[in-house]
């Protein structure tokens, strides 16, 4: 998605969604970790170059494409005892705040799945920006957390024979970007 902007402080960019992915890990059975990724997405953003604290994101990710390379299972996922993906088909993430650490930075904002509101803090990675063969400039940006999926109403589990549970509550997220700066 393109990022216009009249600012001259303000960078434009657009999404390479051949080279960006969001996925996630979640812990089975208390001894191994299930991945997935979302495969409908999109990125809306400004970076203010000036002071990238003023900068800010908005991801919107299609909650009913979501794959783990089982259908039963992304079947599941969809339902009511997790995604609930009929009622709502959006999960949504909305910056109010980017903070310097070190060489890299923090974003924080409201995390939004099914009914629930919630806010979380990410790290986030920056490469670049590079001009690549074809004269564009590009950047990669990174973000890293895990979130508690209890925290929005995903509480469906099953208990284990020998303890423990079949998922585990702790959803680790990486969202990996690619940008081409819009000309």
């Amino acid at each position: 998605m393109a990022i216009a902007t009249q600012n001259e402080n303000l960078r434009s960019w657009e999404i390479d969604k051949e080279h960006s992915s969001i996925e996630f890990s979640v812990r089975h059975m208390m001894i191994s970790h299930v991945n997935g990724r979302f495969k409908k997405f999109s990125v809306e953003g400004k970076e203010d170059i000036s002071n990238v604290e003023k900068s800010s994101v908005i991801v919107k990710i299609d909650s009913s494409s979501i794959e783990t390379g089982n259908t039963d299972r992304d079947n599941h996922l969809k339902s009511p005892d997790f995604l609930k993906v009929e009622e709502f088909p959006e999960i949504i993430f909305t910056s109010n705040s980017v903070q310097k650490v070190g060489d890299n930075f923090k974003v924080s904002g409201n995390l939004r799945i099914r009914d629930v509101e919630k806010p979380y803090t990410f790290d986030i990675e920056r490469s670049g920006p590079i001009t690549d063969p074809y004269g564009n400039l590009r950047q990669g940006i990174s973000l890293s957390g895990t979130i508690n999926r209890k925290d929005f109403g995903l509480v469906w589990n099953m208990v284990l024979e020998g303890g423990g549970v079949l998922v585990g509550d702790g959803i680790k997220i990486n969202i990996n970007l690619e940008l081409v700066q819009l000309k």
